[in-house]
């Protein structure tokens, strides 16, 4: 048997394959099923700031159309607010509760958020109920022609929800920064254990015979891969905490990949919904398969192996294979 274990955000794990946030995490007997298929830790399906915000609101409208609630409005909505907030963070923090009981694996709480308001109190919470550590998906909106702080959004972000909890916290990051590198280093500085890139925004297509928007793929693909690829290998070495790799993670060869970049694990989902969970236990046998034939025992042994053999600018190495391949093309 072939050493798969690793440490993440400062929590040993069996393996470096992590169930994301996802439906499939959203219950007790699907982190059990995650567990029993070979995950190394689960992320508990993510409670969005927006979902209790919405809640509220349309209590709220609903508490203004009777008139003898409208008469002491004001205590009223303030006690809709605190009992829907309340009930809903209630039901997520007895997933983990129970979560924590049914397996062994960490437990990986996730709160996905577009502010520093309201919810970063929710944290403290989800620490006491038991999760092991925090994964916070900022997912804040690039095409947002008002905020004129984005990336500020981030750091305002860490800043609160550190001030609260002691478990370590990791953020999932998108791709849209003005100058990526550098702002994923001044991000692994702020505190944080680990960064995950990248979350994947939902993006929509258009029904030509109906002249209206509609959903477009929500599963990431197998070319999705290379991007994560790309800033794994350049991030690897320059950031001061673990890096998660997602997006594009379907097979054991994908997973392989992003090791030998430097990634400390893997995050994987959509391949879950395409194959089922037991998909986890494929991708686990290929990676045990594949350190037997080149002769690997651990893990550690061929982690950033391909990142540390192109030196300090893994970038320039890529500018360099572009050039070479377009050379060849007659």
């Amino acid at each position: 048997m072939k050493d798969l274990s690793t440490e993440y955000l400062g929590l040993k794990l069996k393996n470096p394959i992590i169930a994301a946030s996802c439906g499939l995490t959203g219950t007790l007997d699907g982190i059990v099923s995650m567990e029993k298929n070979g995950a190394g830790a689960v992320v508990v399906k993510s409670i969005f700031e927006e979902e209790i915000l919405l809640e509220v609101n349309q209590q709220m409208k609903e508490a203004e159309k009777d008139p003898m609630i409208y008469s002491e409005l004001s205590e009223t909505l303030d006690y809709i607010d605190l009992h829907i907030r309340e009930d809903n963070l209630e039901k997520f923090l007895k997933l983990i509760r129970d979560a924590k009981k049914a397996v062994s694996i960490p437990i990986i709480g996730s709160i996905n958020c577009i502010s520093s308001e309201d919810w970063t109190h929710f944290t403290k919470k989800m620490e006491e109920a038991g999760a092991d550590a925090l994964e916070l998906n900022i997912f804040l909106n690039p095409a947002d022609f008002t905020n004129k702080e984005f990336e500020k959004a981030y750091f305002r972000i860490i800043e609160k929800v550190l001030a609260t909890v002691q478990i370590p916290v990791a953020i999932k990051i998108s791709k849209y920064f003005t100058r990526m590198g550098l702002t994923v280093k001044a991000l692994s500085e702020t505190g944080i254990s680990g960064i995950v890139m990248f979350n994947r925004f939902y993006t929509p297509d258009i029904d030509i015979d109906k002249m209206s928007l509609a959903t477009a793929q929500i599963f990431s693909t197998p070319e999705e891969l290379n991007e994560t690829l790309r800033w794994m290998a350049i991030m690897t070495g320059k950031v001061s905490c673990d890096l998660a790799a997602s997006t594009g993670i379907h097979t054991g060869e994908d997973v392989i990949k992003m090791l030998l970049a430097g990634a400390t694990v893997t995050q994987v989902a959509s391949t879950l919904y395409k194959n089922g969970p037991e998909q986890m236990k494929w991708m686990l046998k290929k990676i045990e398969k594949w350190m037997s034939d080149k002769g690997f025992d651990s893990v550690e042994q061929f982690r950033g192996k391909i990142t540390r053999e192109y030196g300090d600018d893994p970038a320039a190495f890529e500018r360099m294979q572009f050039m070479k391949h377009f050379s060849e093309i007659r």
